[in-house]
């Protein structure tokens, strides 16, 4: 079984920093990308940030130069960076990985439970 478990959410105010993580545990083979997503009441899931295993980042447009993605191989881990907070930024935050749990499993989306950040204005 593949875990992913999150940490780092919280209340912080407008203008704040905030420092999510997320480490993938259990069977894993290979992990091809890792992203963070929000989902904020009423709203849909959007994507906030991936990064794939060369390394390479995208961000959703209201998050650029604001948010870092990053992610260290040997710990599994991805981090989300989360600088100038805004009310928007408010929702749950859940982190995703595309693995590969075996050499011979196909290539699945697993999920967090989600971490809350919430930023007042």
């Amino acid at each position: 079984q593949v875990q992913l478990v999150e940490s780092g959410g919280g209340l912080v105010q407008a203008g704040g920093s905030l420092r999510l993580s997320c480490a993938a545990s259990g069977s894993i083979f290979n992990i091809n990308a890792m992203g963070w997503y929000r989902q904020a009441p009423g709203n849909q899931r959007e994507l906030v940030a991936t990064i794939i295993s060369g390394g390479n980042t995208n961000y959703e447009d209201s998050v650029k130069g604001r948010f870092t993605i990053s992610r260290d191989y040997a710990k599994n881990t991805v981090y989300l960076q989360m600088n100038s907070l805004k009310p928007e930024d408010t929702a749950v935050y859940y982190c995703n990985a595309d693995l590969n749990p075996t050499r011979w499993s196909l290539r699945g989306a697993y999920w967090g439970q989600g971490t809350q950040v919430t930023v007042s204005s």
